[in-house]
């Protein structure tokens, strides 16, 4: 089984007023989660389950990696992702039926969450920071989801949309 882990791309903060959960990707954020749906598909990393914060930035991510990766799946939204801890993330993913599921969430959870899941962590840098559209791509020895168990992933692959960039 796969997951692809994936951090909310840069959002907005030109509305001081919005409420933190309407919050909505800003120019560079919608230019990296298209670069991250481009970078998924040519990597083979085709997701067959997307499970999203019900915040509009999570939302709006999925939207465009999807659309870059030309995948049409409607990512099932779950309120108690927002801003959610490990417990909360691995809970709703033991729910999950796909053989490769992508999650799109927040920090501080999504980072916790990723460095309990595989055996050996990335040795990047920012993968202990877990930046804005950072993804982390981890198998697991499993049938099923609810199988999952910390530290028992393979960390494929883990990058940042600065890596896209070029620096």
């Amino acid at each position: 089984m796969r997951l692809i882990l994936v951090r909310h791309a840069k959002s907005s903060w030109e509305e001081p007023g919005l409420d933190d959960h309407a919050r909505p990707l800003n120019d560079r954020g919608r230019r990296a989660a298209a670069a991250l749906g481009r970078w998924l598909v040519a990597r083979g990393h085709r997701p067959d389950e997307a499970i999203c914060s019900t915040a509009t930035r999570t939302r709006e991510t999925w939207a465009e990696i999807a659309r870059a990766a030309d995948l049409a799946l409607a990512p099932r939204l779950v309120g108690r992702l927002y801003h959610a801890p490990p417990e909360i993330m691995r809970a709703v993913l033991r729910e999950a039926g796909g053989q490769t599921v992508v999650m799109v969430g927040h920090n501080p959870g999504i980072a916790a969450f990723a460095a309990e899941l595989p055996a050996r962590r990335p040795a990047h840098a920012d993968f202990a920071r877990y930046p804005t559209g950072a993804t982390l791509v981890v198998d697991f020895p499993i049938d099923r989801w609810d199988e999952l168990r910390p530290g028992t992933g393979d960390a494929r692959e883990f990058l940042t949309p600065r890596m896209l960039e070029g620096g």
